[in-house]
């Protein structure tokens, strides 16, 4: 198991932005992954292999109204993009608790390899 803290990652409502008739990762979504792929290259993060358990945690940085659905997108494609797996579509268990408020915010996440895609 692997244990990683990130920034709080973007919205999908800000993730992505059009340019006339594509639809781009937006400035803060590239950004985020520039961050994600730094914390895993500094921890020497090697891709894991097979079905995968993601639990993730969420502290926003105020207490605006947030989808707790809205950050998994960003979160689990920045990882992929930083190598902790090889695709997303590994994920067989996804577990989001969003938390109390801290300044900045965070998110931590544990990724778990799962034998024969069970617990």
């Amino acid at each position: 198991m692997i244990e990683i803290e990130l920034p709080f990652p973007p919205s999908v409502n800000h993730y992505y932005r059009r340019v006339g008739p594509r639809t781009l990762i937006s400035r803060e979504g590239r950004a985020f992954r520039v961050k994600v792929c730094s914390v895993l290259a500094s921890l020497g993060i090697k891709p894991m292999l097979g079905p995968l358990e993601v639990h993730v945690e969420v502290f926003p940085p105020d207490r605006r109204r947030r989808d707790i659905d809205n950050v998994q997108k960003a979160l689990l494609d920045a990882l992929e993009h930083a190598g902790a797996y090889r695709d997303d579509s590994q994920i067989v268990k996804l577990v989001a608790e969003k938390r109390e408020c801290v300044p900045g915010g965070r998110t931590i996440v544990r990724i778990r390899r799962l034998k024969n895609g069970r617990r």
